[in-house]
């Protein structure tokens, strides 16, 4: 963190998601050329030069040159999380990052936060930063479980998934009344998937949801989840969560990334914003010594653009709700429009 003393406490021991992969778009990429990682993301990220939005009859309801809009230096790519975990990693001191670090309590201290972990071993902080997701117990402690600070279920479930590439070229979603599935290129025989079901899925059925939604779609498409759920170890749930909050930090604590700001993934904004947060928070404490005023003052700054992202997800999202019939009449014209207000800010450097 821009050379500030730090303690990094992963609960896992392994990378978690290892074996998926992860959208990148342009400011993500400008995120990572700030870390002098542009040239391994070069290497290492497949290109996305372009997004397809399709009916589950495989009609094209509109497309968006990505190439053209971010520019060589910016084109969008995707990876394996593995690939990007390492690249943030590198020449990470192996004292900086404790695994397996279970954090039962972070207690509020006049001289900083007190962390308090599984093993029963007590570390003292000037501060603590969230960076825990959807989840965060940080945000837990920070709030006490008061009115308004737990996630907000968008789905009940979606599914992420690797499986052989059916001949996608492109980021590529298909959508109808019963749910959506994305699959973006990894390389030219791989590809990432995710899946969602928007109606209710009755306690049990599990995997037999996405089965009966992936019926209506392409035999790409269909084929593709087979292969999917005929690995399971591919295969990981979880339901579609929000997170939305009045205030990110207080008492020597800051969240950043899902933790403080939880989305839909429409514009593949998590792992984006969590990265500019970084290293905004990053700057602004080389700049000063005064924790409290440092925290408003990232805030101050982070807000506005999160909440832009924030407001266009909802736009998408209450247009991909709509009636099949008008959402395939409108969105040839609304999509393309929604992208580039969504992305024309994000453009311009956190």
């Amino acid at each position: 963190m821009r050379g500030l003393p730090h303690l990094v406490l992963e609960r896992r021991r392994l990378p978690a998601d290892g074996g998926l992969a992860i959208n990148l778009p342009g400011n993500a990429i400008q995120a990572l050329a700030e870390l002098d990682l542009r040239e391994q993301i070069e290497q290492a990220g497949h290109p996305i030069g372009r997004r397809e939005y399709r009916t589950s009859a495989d009609r094209l309801l509109f497309a968006v040159d990505e190439d053209r809009f971010w520019g060589e230096a910016l084109r969008p790519r995707s990876l394996r999380r593995s690939d990007l975990l390492a690249m943030l990693g590198d020449g990470m001191p192996e004292e900086t990052i404790r695994r397996g670090a279970i954090v039962r309590s972070v207690v509020p201290d006049a001289r900083g936060p007190l962390l308090s972990l599984k093993d029963n071993t007590t570390i003292a902080s000037s501060l603590v930063v969230g960076a825990d997701g959807v989840h965060s117990l940080v945000r837990r402690q920070m709030f006490d479980t008061a009115a308004g600070t737990a996630p907000a279920l968008l789905a009940q479930a979606s599914w992420r998934f690797m499986a052989p590439n059916p001949g996608v070229r492109c980021w590529t979603v298909w959508a109808d009344a019963a749910g959506m599935v994305l699959l973006m290129p990894i390389s030219e025989s791989e590809v990432y998937g995710w899946a969602a079901v928007t109606a209710p899925v009755q306690s049990g059925r599990g995997v037999e949801a996405l089965l009966d939604m992936a019926a209506n779609l392409p035999c790409r498409v269909r084929n593709t989840i087979l292969d999917a759920v005929a690995s399971p170890e591919t295969l990981h749930h979880s339901p579609l969560e929000d997170v939305r909050l009045s205030r990110w930090q207080g008492s020597g604590m800051v969240l950043i990334g899902d933790a403080a700001h939880a989305t839909a993934p429409v514009w593949a904004q998590g792992a984006a914003l969590g990265m500019e947060d970084a290293i905004s928070l990053g700057d602004l404490l080389s700049s000063s010594p005064d924790i409290p005023a440092t925290l408003a003052a990232f805030e101050a700054l982070r807000r506005p653009r999160v909440a832009h992202v924030q407001r266009m997800t909802d736009r998408m999202s209450r247009a991909a709700r709509l009636p099949p019939l008008l959402r395939n009449m409108l969105l040839p014209f609304l999509g393309p429009r929604s992208y580039r207000q969504t992305y024309e800010p994000l453009r311009r450097s956190a």
